[in-house]
């Protein structure tokens, strides 16, 4: 059954009129360490690799990463019917990982370069005023939302939509009409955006060295091309693509399974940074940032290195320690057990905590589907 063709889910919170917010100033960006702004999964690591070369004063590579970096201009694709903006520290990041299927992405997305995209991971990342502490909300690519009217990059409209998944919203309106659908669930304005696709995802890895992992049960999924038994492993960047795309390989086969591996490898990858002596090679370290910003898209307020490095910086005191990761509130589709449907009055909890610049309560998780992979992927 289509998505389409649903009985339409629970109706999400809608978002307001807004003015701009002025965020609190950051501090001084003070010479990073190797225990940089993991917050981000995939492109926090890859943000402060970005940090430390900004700061070395290496006026070509800086311009020459600079010319790396895509961006997008959310704030004049949406205008001013969005969320209020909450001025008490904290801020909240979409990130998106995206699997077009075009160019250098064609053969690790599968299928044809038809220059399609979709939302394959997405987070809304909360960072707590102080910038200690963080709250990552993963949404399930399957659940079935109201796509509000958008407007995306290039000046084209697209017509809202009902009971149609959420990822359909990237591949509808790209960037823009990401965040707009996310807004318009969530009530809570995005200040920024970040995205990274599957070739850099697997680039990026690789040039880490890899992260450490241990399975509690054998994982095997021909799709995702993945087939790793119980143990200790060192994925490679391919490997580690197939653990965060698995479906079928572990839990109940939902999208919901795979969110619990993405958020399990996130942490096993925080831990995995601290360890790492990047700031001992100037060419791993360039290498790194080079491939980070080929690699990531971001809205316009952060298209540039110097940006890019203050953003990071001011992240640099998160640790794995302070990360509270859950998935948004939903339940299984009883007409589809393909999808899922926003489980609203949960969900409300979790985002009256988040605009309130609070820790998620318990009680918004609990009794929702999970997915049923807890536990299978830990740090080794």
């Amino acid at each position: 059954m289509s998505a389409e063709s649903t009985p339409e889910p629970a109706t999400p919170g809608s978002a307001g009129i807004t003015g701009p917010r002025h965020r609190a100033a950051r501090g001084r960006r003070r010479k990073p360490r190797s225990r940089g702004s993991r917050v981000l999964r995939v492109t926090s690591w890859a943000a402060a690799g970005i940090v430390v070369l900004g700061g070395t004063g290496f006026g070509y590579l800086y311009f020459k990463l600079n010319g790396n970096i895509k961006s997008v201009d959310i704030n004049q694709a949406l205008g001013t019917d969005r969320p209020q903006n909450v001025d008490n520290g904290s801020q909240d990041i979409l990130v998106l990982g995206s699997d077009t299927r075009a160019g250098s992405n064609k053969k690790l997305g599968g299928g044809v370069d038809d220059g399609s995209a979709r939302s394959d991971t997405a987070m809304i990342v909360h960072i707590y005023e102080g910038h200690k502490r963080a709250s990552v909300v993963s949404i399930p690519r399957d659940t079935l939302v109201e796509r509000p009217a958008c407007t995306d990059s290039k000046g084209r409209t697209y017509p809202a939509a009902r009971s149609v998944m959420f990822n359909s919203a990237y591949s509808t309106g790209g960037a823009a009409c990401a965040v707009k659908t996310v807004e318009s669930i969530t009530g809570i304005r995005m200040d920024h955006y970040l995205e990274v696709d599957f070739a850099g995802f697997q680039k990026l890895i690789d040039e880490l060295g890899g992260v450490g992992i241990t399975t509690t049960k054998n994982i095997e999924d021909p799709d995702s091309h993945l087939n790793l038994k119980a143990g200790t492993h060192t994925l490679n960047g391919k490997q580690a693509l197939g653990l965060v795309r698995t479906r079928h390989g572990v839990g109940d086969g939902s999208d919901l399974g795979r969110i619990q591996l993405q958020q399990a490898f996130i942490k096993a990858l925080v831990n995995q940074v601290k360890e790492l002596g990047i700031l001992t090679s100037p060419k791993k370290l360039y290498d790194l940032a080079d491939t980070a910003t080929k690699t990531v898209t971001t809205d316009s307020q952060l298209g540039s290195v110097a940006d890019l490095a203050s953003f990071a910086s001011g992240l640099k005191g998160i640790s794995a320690s302070h990360m509270t990761m859950v998935t948004m509130p939903v339940q299984y589709d009883p007409a589809d057990p393909n999808r899922v449907l926003l489980a609203k009055t949960k969900a409300d909890l979790v985002w009256k905590a988040l605009k309130a610049d609070k820790p998620i309560p318990k009680s918004a998780t609990k009794g929702t589907a999970q997915g049923e992979a807890k536990g299978v992927v830990e740090s080794s």
